[in-house]
């Protein structure tokens, strides 16, 4: 299979080549040209492992069958505590897929503890052999699941930006604290699309390609713009689908929901992709926070990103550049031109408008909501008053605005994050009295509730901050430099 950018038909590459590049050379994201249509009685019975060989190698066409069978027994075995695609019955048709049992507690590993796997083979299926440089933006998760999944690997060096005190303190500790030669982190003054749009420039910066070139160093990218931290996550939409049949919540056949707390978009789009190979999905519900940019946009069509941005309790979410937004427009427009069109509209002038075909095209696939943190504090104590089931603010998210948008199918929840990673707040919203530290507050949500942390996340504050340096988004490219 190969892969087209989505602003210039003519620029084709492997899927090797798409996952070691991250971005095309025009500032598109590369696509593949097709969908592999899904086996799905053949897959319904598969292990999450064996169910994710199958889905990649639809994909991956130009990687080894037997590497793939590889890379996902090592990547969802132990690290994921034999709960990789847990699903959670929270009520009558409403579910919860549990994405954080993974080592760093977010769903951003069922990615990123495959993707560095992926990224090293491509370089030796292309016969490459320079250093791979990747830079990452983040707001929140994904910066830690990067650096956890290419600490220590041979060739590869990653340098991960986040908004400065725009993360949770625990998400900032897990990052702070990264141990390996490899890794350099930098907290950026701004927010997340501060840091998103510097390391985006530094991409585009030719005097940046040609300094590193001469040092024998290629840029690349782990943030969900790379083709390599999409494909991973398609497979748990079929994976919870085939055990929501099995636990009786839906018939064979029938058309399941999914509700997905968004930021960058790259999550739920997975999901269309899972429903453009033959997953019955009914709807895919966009939830978004108070920074409700994806919500505006999917009921009229005009995508502004000149608005008021928000930190809010879910900053995972506190974004208001969506850059997978790119990939769906190009798929339901099937039109290059005009996405290169509309995302140098939004370069210039801050928006852009869709046409009325192609807004057609993506609300009868997509529906949408929003929650404020008011609404998501009180989700967050409905569902553990109402079903003793205890969640982070961005599932609570997701949880109001699955609510409003209840169908007769059932409606699964994405649930993205520990709550433990969030303590204060959700103790809060529980009505705890809250402790000053993060660490004193995570006890005190488990001795209000039962839950046990995450080990991975109590074991923080006993470890040495590596990382503690502050950078204008103007560094972020002597910094990409360094």
């Amino acid at each position: 299979m190969q892969y087209q950018s989505t602003r210039n038909p003519n620029t084709v590459v492997s899927s090797s080549e798409a996952i070691l590049r991250g971005l095309a050379p025009d500032g598109g994201l590369f696509v593949p040209q097709e969908f592999p249509k899904a086996d799905l009685q053949a897959w319904r019975s598969l292990s999450y492992p064996e169910l994710a060989q199958q889905v990649l190698a639809g994909f991956l066409t130009n990687y080894d069958p037997e590497f793939l069978r590889g890379a996902a027994q090592t990547t969802y075995g132990a690290a994921f505590g034999g709960k990789a695609g847990h699903l959670e019955q929270v009520r009558d048709g409403l579910y919860a897929l549990e994405l954080w049992h993974g080592p760093t507690c977010a769903f951003k590993d069922y990615a990123l503890q495959l993707m560095p796997k992926l990224l090293v083979q491509a370089k030796k299926n292309l016969g490459r052999g320079e250093t791979t440089r990747i830079l990452v933006a983040t707001s929140g998760d994904t910066g830690k699941a990067a650096l956890a999944g290419y600490a220590g690997l041979e060739g590869i060096e990653i340098a991960v930006f986040y908004p400065n005190a725009g993360t949770s303190e625990i998400q900032r500790l897990q990052m702070a604290t990264q141990q390996g030669d490899n890794v350099a982190v930098y907290a950026v003054n701004g927010n997340f699309d501060d840091a998103q749009t510097g390391v985006k420039r530094v991409f585009g910066d030719a005097s940046v390609a040609s300094e590193l070139e001469k040092r024998n160093i290629r840029l690349s990218s782990a943030n969900s713009i790379n083709w390599g931290r999409l494909v991973p996550q398609i497979v748990y939409y079929f994976y919870s689908y085939f055990r929501l049949v099995e636990q009786g919540g839906v018939a064979w056949g029938q058309p399941v929901d999914f509700c997905v707390p968004t930021g960058n978009f790259g999550d739920i789009l997975a999901g269309y992709y899972a429903k453009r190979m033959g997953l019955p999905v009914g709807r895919l519900v966009c939830a978004s926070n108070r920074n409700n940019v994806l919500t505006d946009f999917i009921r009229t069509g005009t995508y502004d990103a000149r608005r008021t941005f928000y930190k809010t309790t879910s900053p995972s979410m506190d974004i208001l550049v969506s850059s997978n937004l790119e990939r769906l427009l190009y798929h339901v427009s099937g039109d290059a031109g005009k996405v290169a069109g509309w995302m140098r509209e939004l370069s210039v002038n801050g928006k852009y408008t869709v046409d009325e075909a192609t807004l057609t095209a993506i609300q009868e696939s997509f529906a949408c909501g929003c929650a404020d943190d008011g609404e998501g504090a009180a989700e967050i104590h409905a569902r553990f008053a109402q079903d003793h089931y205890l969640c982070d603010p961005h599932t609570a998210v997701a949880f109001c605005v699955a609510e409003a948008s209840r169908s007769a199918a059932p409606m699964v929840v994405l649930s993205t994050a520990s709550p433990f990673k969030f303590p204060r707040d959700v103790l809060a919203a529980l009505g705890g009295e809250v402790p000053a530290g993060d660490f004193a507050a995570m006890a005190a949500l488990t001795a209000a509730t039962g839950w046990q942390a995450p080990e991975s996340l109590r074991m923080l504050d006993r470890m040495p901050v590596r990382f503690d340096t502050v950078i204008e988004p103007a560094g972020i490219r002597d910094a990409a430099l360094r």
